[in-house]
């Protein structure tokens, strides 16, 4: 059976997330930007957390570790190389571990780029991967730790996931995204009509995300530096695909 999700807006923007193993009831929370939103979710679901997947370890991600932890007993987990920042850490991963949870096995991937030790966790059986803000929906994160190759070598690695794979991801940025790809792809056909549609589900207050790898790789342009049409906008048509992807972020990062 897949993953039960539940997903709901935490601070200003960030996304909280309990994914549920329905065979065997284990739950996760998936970073905690804020204790309050996260103990109303799990009211609502009926849903009691086990463990607690950190992705990174910015404070709009970790915040709620410490109240989790003590009012639930939970193991927290994270990056290796960022356990010292992370509150309450009990275990870490590194690139390419792998543990169970119920009847699924969750896959780390190691993607520096917005911190220098992000990782994100891909449900295997599932096929659902937690992205944090690494990859957002027709974005990417902004590099605070990283150079442009880091992060343009991890997007590869979650561009090499099955193209049916379920994204989510740390933050409802996807409308302000659509504005930025839609200005260095504006004749692609499929980013008009998901930037429209976004724009309409946004406006009803409903959240943007999931997303699938598959309308990433037609639609975000991080996920597209290879695509002749981006390079002839940005005049790059023989600059290679690092070199693209260093210029798209340069320009959000000033959009």
């Amino acid at each position: 059976m897949a993953l039960e999700i539940d997903q709901f807006m935490c601070r200003s923007d960030n996304f909280g997330v309990l994914a549920r193993d329905p065979e065997s009831g284990e739950t996760a929370i998936v970073d905690a930007p804020e204790t309050a939103p996260i103990l109303e979710a799990v009211e609502r679901t009926g849903w009691t957390p086990t463990v607690l997947l950190v992705t990174h370890h910015h404070g709009d991600h970790v915040a709620g570790n410490l109240d989790l932890k003590q009012r639930f007993g939970l193991k927290i987990v994270g990056p290796r190389s960022e356990a010292d920042r992370i509150p309450g850490i009990d275990e870490t991963v590194k690139d390419g571990d792998r543990f169970a949870f119920g009847s699924d096995e969750v896959h780390v991937i190691s993607t520096p780029g917005h911190t220098a030790g992000h990782v994100c966790y891909h449900f295997a059986r599932s096929g659902v991967a937690f992205t944090g803000d690494t990859l957002f929906a027709l974005g990417c994160g902004r590099l605070f730790e990283c150079k442009p190759p880091d992060m343009f070598a991890s997007l590869k690695k979650l561009a090499a996931l099955p193209l049916e794979t379920v994204i989510y991801c740390g933050h409802e940025y996807t409308e302000a995204n659509a504005r930025f790809a839609l200005s260095v792809d504006p004749s692609n056909s499929a980013l008009k009509e998901r930037a429209a549609l976004v724009q309409t589900r946004r406006a009803a207050d409903q959240a943007s995300l999931p997303t699938t790898l598959i309308e990433e790789m037609a639609t975000n342009p991080f996920l597209r530096a290879h695509d002749p049409v981006i390079r002839r906008n940005l005049g790059m048509e023989t600059a290679s695909d690092e070199a693209v992807f260093a210029e798209i972020r340069k320009r959000k990062d000033i959009f």
